[in-house]
């Protein structure tokens, strides 16, 4: 076929459109060989999206044989049923082994996963959950803009997902940010798996659009011609992004599935496949095709491999605050924030920070005020955000994300699994956690930041206990790769110092994740305390150590690490043969688990009191609530005297 990328021609010949047909029509059985050998997969939700898939394939500015090119345009696929075509199509232009993409989608161990994998050379986002396309374009979009590049970005997107509010977020947030280079297409064939789209849940996908700015062109989603001319005039406007809306058939290429609902998410009996490939014109035969699969042994890949890919950033020096100085956690934030910026070693990583509809409270005016072009203002759209952070940050851009824990890590949990899953190096700071948020309420204390975070299989956490530790944590977070939330309170933090009153977490010290301080000595036992709660714990050991019944105290800024790597200090605390763990979270999942799992995997003999947050609180001071669990300080003082003298 002659050559169509970069949408050069202003309409393709009669060749081209015959060369697309075919194309489709190839993709189409290789997507039903594909769900016959898995026993799996939707057949009628993805036959209806192929010509989208094939003729942006072959107009956009991608390349088989260099798929990373920094340079090349950005196609991402949210359409959640059409991950067999969409890797068919780019077996069939030379991105990989066709055959490895029909015979092993879905096997375990293949990389030609049911939903899509970012390994696959052409796959630009895993994917999986409907709704979250949009906002990865415009991350995509951002870091393009941010790294001085001028790609298109083509999102292809189902018409039931449009029901999704993260949608609805992405797409005045693309309006506000003007990323007019953002071309979505939906495959508007108004079927999903329980019935007619128009009927579930009614929409006027169209004008929500329109409503929100965008230039909408509506087309016959199944003309190969149409869909180029539309998706070359609206790579040509430079006002707007602009949609696409493709009307198409469910099932479309197959009669018998054409528009009928019981074929919508199954894959075919038999004698149906066979049929199918017959009105296709398809070898039906999978001998050969299965010898191959029963055979597969695992394809080589490396999770971590690409979180690790990281750009240099200068931090600046770190700040020491004294004991004169009466800010909190965040503040300290705050300023450490606006010294990255002004340090001048964003050049070869470029850096953003996002806020959620709350920068007052979040200290982030020393930031703003020199750098408004570095800050990016969300609104309430928190799920959008955490995509749009994440989606940026695997282009080499330092994204910060920083709202209150509920938003950033609670609500936001699924959106920051995907992060994971695609190994971004994505930043989130997490603030107003546990009772500490005070009087904003139950609803609005975070609890289970530290459960949460665990379950995260590639994220790491920081609790910093004071300023100090804070301003250097920061720092290092921001020149590691891969995804990082940090924990910060609001209520004033105390500079921690050591018995000589100089600050432990100041001067010369500096930050190591997984790390653990021994921040007092002690005769017997030891209170195992993260966060800001080392303030509170240090005044409790006061106490005992006026009694000469003083436990060693140490302080543990990277609990997800706790039962991961062997620490000399943490293991030779834990065999005094009392331990306490003192935390503002869920005492069931936090730090005391945590703990516990490291007495159980090492075999430590000790007895073991988890102090925490076990119900719902109130409304009211922080600290009238740290009484009311029995987390202040002289509970703290009388649970553990008792317990050590046990």
């Amino acid at each position: 076929m002659q050559e169509i990328r970069g949408f050069k021609e202003e309409e393709l010949t009669a060749q081209h459109v015959r060369a697309l047909r075919n194309l489709a029509r190839q993709v189409r059985g290789d997507t039903l060989r594909m769900t016959q050998l898995s026993g799996s997969g939707p057949v009628g939700g993805s036959l209806s999206v192929v010509e989208t898939l094939v003729t942006l394939a072959c107009a956009a500015e991608i390349n088989p044989s260099d798929p990373d090119d920094k340079e090349r345009d950005r196609i991402v696929l949210a359409h959640e049923h059409a991950a067999a075509p969409f890797y068919a199509t780019l077996g069939r232009l030379d991105f990989f082994d066709l055959d490895d993409a029909v015979s092993l989608f879905r096997k375990a161990g293949s990389i030609f996963e049911g939903c899509l994998e970012r390994s696959v050379p052409g796959v630009e986002w895993s994917s999986g959950t409907p709704g979250q396309g949009l906002a990865v374009s415009c991350g995509l979009s951002l870091a393009a803009r941010w790294n001085g590049l001028k790609p298109n970005i083509f999102v292809i997107m189902s018409d039931e997902e449009q029901q999704c509010g993260h949608v609805a977020e992405a797409r005045r947030f693309a309006k506000k940010y003007r990323l007019n280079n953002i071309t979505a297409v939906i495959d508007t064939n108004n079927m999903q798996s329980v019935g007619k789209t128009s009927e579930i849940m009614p929409q006027n996908i169209k004008y929500e659009y329109i409503a929100d700015g965008w230039d909408v062109i509506e087309i016959n989603g199944h003309d190969p011609a149409e869909l180029y001319q539309a998706v070359r005039r609206a790579s040509q406007i430079q006002s707007t992004p602009v949609l696409v809306l493709a009307n198409t058939t469910m099932g479309y290429g197959v009669s018998f599935i054409e528009n009928q609902q019981e074929y919508y998410a199954r894959a075919l009996s038999v004698a149906e496949y066979k049929e199918a490939m017959r009105e296709l014109g398809g070898d039906h035969d999978l001998t050969e095709a299965a010898s191959y699969r029963s055979s597969f042994g695992d394809f080589e890949m490396d999770f971590e491999e690409e979180g690790e890919q990281w750009c240099e950033i200068n931090t600046g020096a770190p700040r020491t605050y004294g004991v004169k100085d009466r800010l909190n956690n965040v503040e300290a934030f705050g300023n450490t924030l606006a010294d990255i910026a002004g340090a001048g070693g964003d050049k070869e990583c470029p850096m953003v920070v996002f806020d959620c509809a709350n920068a007052n409270t979040m200290a982030l005016g020393p930031f703003m005020q020199k750098n408004h072009d570095k800050f990016i203002q969300a609104g309430l759209g928190h799920h959008a955000a955490a995509t749009i952070a994440a989606s940026m940050s695997a282009e080499n851009v330092l994204a910060i994300l920083v709202d209150f824990g509920i938003n950033s890590i609670e609500e936001v949990y699924h959106q920051l699994k995907l992060a994971d899953v695609n190994r971004t190096n994505v930043k989130i700071v997490a603030t107003r956690l546990g009772l500490d948020a005070g009087s904003d309420g139950k609803a609005a204390h975070c609890l289970d930041y530290m459960g949460l975070a665990a379950n995260l299989l590639g994220f790491k956490m920081i609790l910093p206990a004071d300023p100090n530790q804070t301003d250097r944590a920061l720092r290092y977070m921001a020149e590691q790769p891969g995804n990082w939330i940090m924990g910060l309170g609001r209520s004033e933090t105390p500079v921690i110092n050591n018995l000589d009153g100089k600050p432990i977490f100041g001067g010369d010290y500096q930050f190591e994740y997984g790390h653990v301080t021994e921040v007092r000595p002690g005769k017997g036992g030891v209170i195992i305390t993260t966060g800001q709660m080392l303030s509170r714990a240090i005044e409790a050991w006061s106490v005992l150590n006026r009694e000469d019944n003083a436990p060693t105290l140490i302080h543990v800024s990277s609990p997800l690490a706790l039962d991961r790597d062997d620490d000399p200090v943490l293991l030779a605390a834990l065999r005094s043969g009392r331990v306490v763990t003192y935390e503002d979270h869920n005492k069931y999942t936090g730090l005391g688990s945590r703990v516990a799992n490291v007495i159980a995997l090492k075999g430590v003999s000790c007895r073991l009191l988890t102090l925490g947050v076990n119900r719902y609180s109130y409304s009211g001071d922080a600290d009238d609530l740290y009484r009311m669990m029995g987390l202040d300080v002289e509970t703290l003082v009388a649970k553990t005297r008792k317990f050590l003298k046990r």
